[in-house]
């Protein structure tokens, strides 16, 4: 009898075992409360569109995907400590959509150390690029590549009086490379470039430098609230500027934050106009969303549906229970994987860029306008 009930405790503490192992864990650390909150839990929404369907039909080789999600509030120092703990404690076998430029570089020495994989980080700051970062697999387009394009942008339709505010970190300094790329190409130069602080801008010294240039245009780096201020700080002085902002604040959160203010800002995007029903891989989220009762996407749910279906293709090539040596294998070995309607994702061990494309929409009636 003794020996009969401990064969059946045995048994039943390796099924036990077998279910606690069955899942695939990916580990996640981003801003999901402070100033880019609003952003980070829309990609997170449309990332999670993708998972939630390939849990639904049985998961990945039989196991299902579980994201662990720690909160960073959008600090640096918190975004490193918590990769810590999810390689090292929770033994995660990918990181995926970290959130800033500055809090990715702070994961990649945990990268590193522990040869793990990070994708689709919601940055586009070339650091992540060139060099080659080993471990870190892009999916969105550059913010040098959005900048310059912006910059073009405003030159082509006869605004010469531009302004550039830009935030003192390595994403504000990379994006100014790439607006000053534009302003070379056009044969121009800013009226005025203004640093601005990330957590405490002083919209008392950053709002008169832009009027006193009496700037036609302002593009302004920045993420968050902190660009929202900005911009209802500025109209409220009674400057008409245009102002263009980059895609890290293409969300429905930014518009809603901007109130009144919103009208006329120009985003830069980075995937294609989230209702266009035409494109295989925006009808393909809809069709998700629209299950789960959300009427429509935003273009940061979009490109977290696109990181999502590149972790998804990835842990699918790597085989049954993936290491994370498998998962970095199956990335490198990704070529022109197609997202839907051409935009396509390729991987090599000497690049690990993502999609190269980039445009402009219009924020009208409350909405992105193309």
């Amino acid at each position: 009898m003794t020996k009969t009930r401990t064969l059946c405790v045995a048994a039943l503490l390796a099924l036990t075992a077998m279910g606690a192992s069955a899942q695939i864990l990916i580990g996640q650390t981003a801003g999901m409360t402070g100033s880019v909150a609003a952003s980070v839990n829309e990609t997170i929404g449309g990332a999670q569109l993708v998972i939630d369907a390939a849990n639904a039909q049985g998961g990945i080789h039989g196991e299902k995907i579980e994201v662990i999600r720690m909160d960073d509030a959008f600090d640096v120092k918190r975004a490193g400590d918590n990769a810590r703990v999810l390689i090292e404690d929770k033994k995660v076998v990918a990181l995926f959509m970290s959130r800033g430029t500055p809090h990715s570089q702070a994961i990649i020495p945990w990268l590193d150390k522990n040869e793990v994989a990070l994708i689709g980080p919601s940055t586009g700051a070339m650091v992540l690029h060139k060099p080659l970062q080993k471990h870190v697999f892009n999916v969105r387009a550059t913010y040098q590549r959005e900048a310059e394009k912006a910059v073009q942008h405003l030159l082509t339709i006869g605004l010469t009086r531009i302004a550039v505010v830009y935030v003192t970190d390595s994403f504000g300094k990379d994006a100014l490379e790439g607006a000053m790329t534009g302003f070379t190409k056009g044969k121009a130069t800013p009226t005025v470039t203004i640093p601005a602080d990330r957590d405490k801008p002083d919209y008392t010294a950053i709002v008169p430098a832009i009027k006193d240039a009496n700037a036609q245009a302002v593009l302004w780096i920045g993420s968050g609230v902190a660009v929202v201020d900005g911009i209802k700080a500025l109209r409220a002085s009674g400057s008409a500027a245009q102002v263009v902002t980059l895609s890290n604040n293409a969300s429905s959160g930014f518009i809603k934050q901007l109130g009144d203010a919103s009208r006329g800002v120009i985003v830069t995007q980075v995937f294609p106009n989230e209702r266009s029903l035409g494109q295989p891989m925006v009808k393909e989220a809809l069709t998700l969303a629209k299950a789960k009762g959300q009427a429509e996407l935003s273009p940061a749910a979009l490109e977290g549906f696109a990181s999502a279906k590149v972790l998804v293709e990835a842990l699918r090539r790597a085989g049954p229970r993936p290491t994370r040596a498998k998962v970095l294998a199956a990335l490198e070995g990704i070529r022109s994987y197609d997202l839907g309607g051409g935009l396509e994702v390729s991987y090599t061990p000497q690049d690990h860029s993502g999609i190269d494309f980039a445009d402009l929409a219009i924020i009208s009636d409350g909405r992105f306008k193309r």
